[in-house]
């Protein structure tokens, strides 16, 4: 799912109000692909506004834009492209990062003005660039965030990323290569995340990772054998929505419809079939079976 190349700053703008100051650096965000994608452009986001940068919701407004790029299917790189070259036209001053950021030359091949081009999830590069094309100017006494951080969605929810990465090798799928192996963030840093939006009035979390039945299986002498299945029944406590996505049907993954009949989660998998057939399947080298 791609959303449209526009400047999306306006939506994280109602949640930390339009309080940019005489003279205040200020970014814009351009945000395309997935919820991961967007997870990740929040982030980026928390950390500018956090070091003094106002959040501009147009071109015109901005000493700068961030565009984070899909690179998952030639019409999203198409798409990346096309959004990367309006930022260039109607500012000029473009840092790009995200999955397509994977292939620099690729991106540089089109665009050679752009400023800056990191991969997915490098925020520290991101930000050095973000510095080294307009240099922060923070005023301690006057920039303030709020707790739950800047947020692209509506009030109501917020995406909950739980892991990077992906240990499968399906041969249809570019995903290990662009985001890397699988790492799960500890629960605790999780469960953490999740209590702050909801202090911060979220209603429903919404469970991303690209492969969220896999959760926690990276970690070496872990306890659970299926960490997805402790985390999901902590997050079932909180008392607001929680829906998860990308989930893959895993046998264990069973064990969380005991959750949804107790109404801890919401009774919602999104679950991502490519095929049934075994011969399809095995020639896709996809881990699974109808």
């Amino acid at each position: 799912m791609q959303n449209p190349p526009d400047l999306r700053p306006d939506l994280a703008r109602a949640r930390i109000g339009d309080d940019r100051r005489a003279g205040q650096p200020t970014i814009g965000m351009v945000s395309l692909g997935c919820p991961k994608a967007l997870v990740d452009s929040e982030r980026i986001l928390t950390r500018l506004r956090a070091e003094g940068y106002g959040i501009s919701p147009d071109y015109a407004g901005a000493d700068a834009v961030i565009v984070n790029t899909c690179g998952f299917l030639d019409s999203a790189k198409a798409e990346s492209l096309d959004a990367i070259g309006e930022a260039l036209s109607e500012n000029g001053r473009v840092i790009v990062t995200g999955c397509l950021g994977a292939e620099p030359d690729y991106i540089t091949g089109v665009h050679p003005k752009v400023l800056a081009v990191t991969g997915p999830h490098q925020y520290e590069q991101v930000l050095d660039a973000v510095h080294g094309a307009v240099p922060p100017a923070p005023d301690p006494f006057i920039d303030l965030l709020p707790a739950s951080g800047v947020s692209l969605t509506p009030r109501h929810y917020s995406y909950l990323k739980i892991s990077e990465g992906c240990n499968h090798k399906c041969k249809f799928c570019i995903i290990p290569d662009m985001r890397g192996r699988l790492v799960s963030r500890p629960q605790r840093a999780v469960l953490r995340e999740a209590e702050k939006l909801v202090e911060a009035g979220v209603q429903e979390l919404l469970v991303i990772s690209q492969d969220t039945s896999a959760y926690g299986t990276d970690w070496k002498d872990r306890e659970a054998k299926f960490p997805f299945l402790d985390l999901t029944r902590e997050l079932g406590q909180l008392g607001v929505w929680v829906r998860l996505h990308y989930v893959y049907p895993y046998p264990h993954v069973r064990e969380v419809v005991p959750l949804m009949a107790e109404g801890r989660i919401l009774p919602y998998l999104d679950i991502p079939f490519q095929h049934a057939h075994p011969d399809t399947l095995r020639r896709m080298a996809r881990p699974a079976a109808a």
